[in-house]
């Protein structure tokens, strides 16, 4: 048999598991190595929190379903580990995040994760009627909505580890949005793909927005860390990004109180519309690539928070729909994706951690390969169609 299934939550039928382990014990075909391990975290705002971690041999993944699917972090045998430190002691469980509260910031209370998504019906910053009530809040709802249901399914022919989930966005006489979210390892690799379908299962139409909020913090961001990204076009989204437009690829040490900057890039791809960039520390000896097809993804932001570590010193790197500007600006601009009654919209993100210097180098080769002799058009003050 090539797959073998294991369901770890389905509300449907009242299957749940606390705790499972599932290991090449299980599924020997698969090779050795490799696990897929389910734990509850107990204290704190981590308290109820369901953790899913895959490791593939090389690279230990945790997801969290609780919280629509997202990566909590990546860690390697030796302890290192990929993503960012985060003031914000998690993973958060979604109870103890008010993402409703009038500010409309309430989503930060729970922010800490390697890959977090951001949508379903909105993905940008909060928006609010004349009266000033929130219609959305800071990055949607799907980060705080736990999985309805979730599988591990190991390939042995393929030699992958997929932890599919079910999330849904639903609420009566409103948007119905169902995300599929699966995320696969290869047994021995330190890759791994999202690949999401998102339907609106309702009786009418949907408006639809995602972005994949992907961050680095230390041991990869630091002083002398680079983007190298093939553009199209890039301006800056802020007066802090109008101001530093020339070193939007370079990354400074943290500093205390440094204000956050963002940059909108239009991206170069090639003939089958993939394109990729990558995030390199001081040396180039390590690094990450993020590789994903603009027909699904056509708009690409970098965020830069470069304040003291304990503050959260991170940037984000972000394909997805739109800007994350107001939804009803990215309505304006066409920045919506409509689906009828019973349509789906699906893409595919691939997130690479290169642990050597030779990784890092052909990976670097490949954006390089991508930007060719385009020369980038490199805009110094905000774009109207892309900036409110």
């Amino acid at each position: 048999m090539p797959t073998k299934s294991w369901t770890l939550t389905d509300t449907a039928d009242g299957t749940h598991h606390d705790d499972i382990r599932i290991s090449a014990a299980d599924m020997p075909s698969a090779g050795d190595g490799w696990s897929v391990t389910k734990r509850t975290l107990r204290g704190g705002l981590q308290d109820g929190v369901e953790l899913v971690e895959v490791d593939t041999g090389r690279m230990r993944l945790a997801i969290l379903p609780t919280r629509g699917m997202g990566i909590w972090r990546a860690e390697l045998p030796s302890g290192e580990k990929l993503g960012w430190k985060s003031p914000v002691h998690g993973p958060v469980h979604p109870k103890f995040v008010p993402v409703a509260e009038p500010s409309g910031l309430g989503w930060l209370d729970g922010f800490d994760e390697l890959m977090v998504r951001c949508g379903l019906e909105s993905n940008g910053a909060p928006v609010f009627d004349d009266a000033g009530r929130l219609l959305y809040p800071l990055h949607g709802h799907l980060a705080n909505r736990p999985a309805l249901k979730v599988e591990v399914v190991v390939d042995d022919s393929a030699g992958t580890i997929t932890v599919r989930g079910v999330v849904e966005e639903c609420r009566f006489h409103f948007q119905k949005l169902r995300l599929t979210a699966s995320v696969t390892a290869a047994i021995g690799s330190t890759s791994f793909t999202l690949d999401d379908e998102v339907e609106n299962f309702g009786g009418t139409p949907a408006g639809m927005q995602m972005l994949y909020h992907i961050n680095f913090g230390e041991p990869l961001l630091g002083d002398g860390a680079e983007l190298v990204a093939p553009i199209r076009e890039i301006a800056p989204h802020d007066p802090v990004a109008t101001a530093n437009v020339d070193m939007w690829n370079k990354y400074g040490p943290p500093v205390a109180g440094a204000p956050e900057q963002c940059f909108f890039f239009d991206l170069l791809a090639d003939e089958n519309s993939q394109t990729q960039v990558l995030i390199k520390n001081r040396d180039s000896s390590t690094g990450a690539a993020i590789r994903f097809n603009t027909n699904d993804l056509p708009y690409f932001t970098q965020w830069k928070n470069m304040v003291a570590s304990s503050d959260g010193y991170v940037t984000g790197l972000e394909p997805a729909t739109n800007f994350p500007n107001p939804r009803d600006f990215e309505k304006q601009q066409g920045r919506v994706v409509e689906l009828a009654a019973g349509q789906t919209w699906s893409t595919q993100v691939t997130i690479d951690w290169l642990t050597s210097a030779n990784e890092v180098a052909t990976t670097e080769q490949a954006v390089r390969k991508l930007q060719g002799d385009t020369a980038a058009t490199v805009h110094r003050e905000p774009l109207a169609k892309w900036t409110r």
